[in-house]
């Protein structure tokens, strides 16, 4: 009969179990949109599921720590707590201000508000001010940039992206002093040419929309983010993505998030040396379900026959580890 220690030793050698190391380097954030209005269901967070939420990460299994300060850390090759969790909110929906803004404060849990300036510029109710925004900020809320617009950036003309991106810049320096340091794609779209242009203007990292956790790449212009709704938002998908574990990877095919005149792309990933057996990998597709995943020692291929359809399409990896977490790899691509 094997000893206690012979299965631990077989589990680390199958990768199953994750190292201090790995929890320090990594971390998860979560993406809200709406709270309380029911009329948005896709893109909306009950009250309910909010206050569980808080609960949960308010209860001292988690270091819920600022964007900012996560990515700061990561960028400098400093330890984080084993789950750290950063907490974004999308687009200035007023319901920020009015319903989700008082309960994170109370709890003392650092968010970060990704704001469309041209939304706030129309005066729309459904939206914040710009006095709230400074109210926020002043009290600490962190406030990124989400461009003019909120446009499908990987499409767009190079000289629209130097608006969106310079005109917003703008907004931001008139109305609260300075410019974000943080961006975030609208719908969670990206390409090589749009995230290359986001690092030339300056931004320490840019954010996804797309399922996994920081720590799986080197990439700091596509992190990936736990989006959060009424649908996806029960306390136990808080709990599987706050507990998440990167699946560190390299080598990714196609590099490009945007889809061309190959599709299917031919999908696929090396993954760390250190993890170990494969062997409980799945992937699953948006549009396809669950697909063939062929290894070949620490790379991985992932093949679909059915075409991306136009829009957004999302690629999950996860696997178990013997701890009942789960290590996950995510990402989108855009078909224009």
């Amino acid at each position: 009969m094997k000893t206690i220690s012979g299965i631990i030793l077989a589990a680390m050698i199958s990768g199953l179990v994750i190292s201090a190391a790995e929890a320090a380097s990594s971390a998860v954030v979560i993406m809200y949109h709406r709270f309380g209005e029911a009329e948005y269901p896709s893109t909306n967070t009950t009250l309910e599921q909010l206050d569980s939420h808080i609960a949960e990460l308010t209860s001292g299994g988690y270091s819920v720590w600022p964007v900012e300060k996560i990515v700061t850390h990561l960028g400098a090759g400093r330890a984080l707590p084993d789950r750290t969790v950063g907490i974004t909110i999308d687009d200035g929906y007023r319901s920020i201000y009015t319903h989700a803004w008082p309960k994170f404060r109370a709890a003392g849990l650092p968010f970060t508000v990704f704001v469309a300036t041209g939304h706030i510029d129309r005066g729309s109710s459904k939206h914040l001010t710009w006095d709230q925004i400074r109210e926020m900020r002043d009290a600490g809320v962190s406030i990124g940039h989400h461009t003019v617009s909120h446009l499908h950036m990987p499409k767009a003309t190079a000289a629209r992206l130097d608006d969106e991106i310079s005109g917003a810049h703008a907004r931001f320096e008139k109305e609260l002093g300075q410019k974000p340091a943080l961006f975030a794609y609208p719908y969670g779209e990206a390409s090589l040419a749009v995230s290359a242009k986001i690092k030339r203007a300056g931004f320490r990292a840019a954010f996804g929309q797309h399922s996994g956790v920081i720590g799986s790449t080197g990439d700091m212009f596509n992190l990936p983010r736990f989006a959060m709704n009424e649908t996806y938002g029960d306390l136990a998908r808080l709990r599987l993505a706050a507990n998440a574990l990167p699946l560190p990877v390299r080598d990714v095919t196609p590099a490009n998030h945007m889809i061309g005149a190959a599709n299917p792309p031919a999908t696929g990933f090396t993954v760390a040396a250190n993890i170990g057996s494969l062997t409980t990998l799945s992937c699953f597709f948006s549009h396809a379900g669950k697909a063939q995943v062929a290894r070949l020692s620490s790379r991985v291929e992932v093949r679909i026959d059915t075409a991306f359809p136009r829009g957004r399409t999302r690629l999950n990896c996860t696997m178990p580890t013997a701890e009942g977490r789960w290590r996950w790899y995510g990402r989108q691509f855009y078909r224009p």
